[in-house]
């Protein structure tokens, strides 16, 4: 009796614990004006409260890890393992590979690499906003490119790390993201504000012959009506492999829709469409 007594005593201190500990957070970070200093205080303040969150019970973020280079994912997770409230769920070496992963393991965050072969990340971001929709993306990549950065962030990312950053802001960063915040790298924030300020492009058209065979194949069928069900059982592919070049297709020929893909086929040749 006096045992349960004192356990349940003891989670009641845990949780006012935990709730001052999340009050104190909030209050050290915004007593910092500096940003270097304010991503230390937040560091040193989530620490603290993951610590006290474990005890209480508290679920990790579950992260996955998808890019092409072994070393840096095996690095990735040794930083995150070494640090409480993260939890390395799984990795994967490209972006077909990663969806199916993330679809299996239902992670919080994904790390995500913007150039990789097979399926790169630009391709993979609508892939996994359709099959993991609670999942948050960031972009983890070496491309300073500012085009990158705008696909990228309309494709559905949450945010646009470089792998050059600090320790301290990739961690604060998967923890802002997890709570549903946007991220950036300071260097990326920069060349968002002026991409957002120069004048519209004007988009040119679409080259046809940026399409592989296989593209040409699909989008065909887009337009006589197949669903990627019925395209993967007539080329004999799996329905995430149609999924991943229906993307591809949109992407190449700036088009948002499976319709505007069907009728961009019919405009350009691609069918010809049959009359009475």
């Amino acid at each position: 009796m006096a045992l349960a007594l004192m356990r349940r005593e003891m989670r009641v201190i845990v949780t006012w614990a935990y709730a001052l500990c999340v009050n104190a957070r909030i209050a050290l970070v915004r007593s910092f004006r500096l940003t270097q200093r304010k991503t230390k205080a937040r560091t040193f303040a989530y620490t603290a409260c993951n610590r006290i969150g474990k005890f209480h019970g508290m679920k990790p973020i579950r992260v996955l890890i998808i890019d092409d280079h072994t070393l840096f994912r095996s690095g990735i997770k040794l930083l995150l393992e070494r640090q409480t409230g993260f939890e390395v769920v799984g990795e994967a070496s490209d972006g077909l590979e990663g969806v199916k992963r993330a679809k299996q393991l239902k992670p919080d965050v994904v790390l995500l690499d913007l150039h990789m072969p097979v399926t790169s990340g630009l391709v993979t971001i609508p892939l996994l906003r359709e099959e993991v929709p609670q999942a948050e993306i960031i972009m983890l990549t070496v491309s300073e490119d500012a085009d990158d950065l705008l696909e990228a962030l309309r494709a559905g990312a949450r945010g646009y790390l470089l792998k050059n950053i600090e320790t301290d802001f990739l961690l604060d960063s998967i923890r802002r993201a997890a709570n549903g915040e946007s991220v950036m790298s300071a260097q990326m924030a920069g060349k968002l504000a002026d991409a957002m300020r120069a004048p519209q492009k004007i988009a040119t058209s679409a080259n046809p012959e940026k399409l592989t065979p296989r593209e040409r194949e699909i989008i065909m069928m887009l337009a006589s009506g197949a669903s990627n069900k019925e395209i993967a059982r007539k080329l004999e592919l799996a329905e995430s492999t149609v999924k991943i070049h229906v993307q591809a297709i949109l992407r190449k020929l700036n088009l948002a829709s499976r319709v505007q893909a069907a009728v961009y086929a019919v405009e350009h040749g691609f069918v010809v469409a049959h009359t009475k």
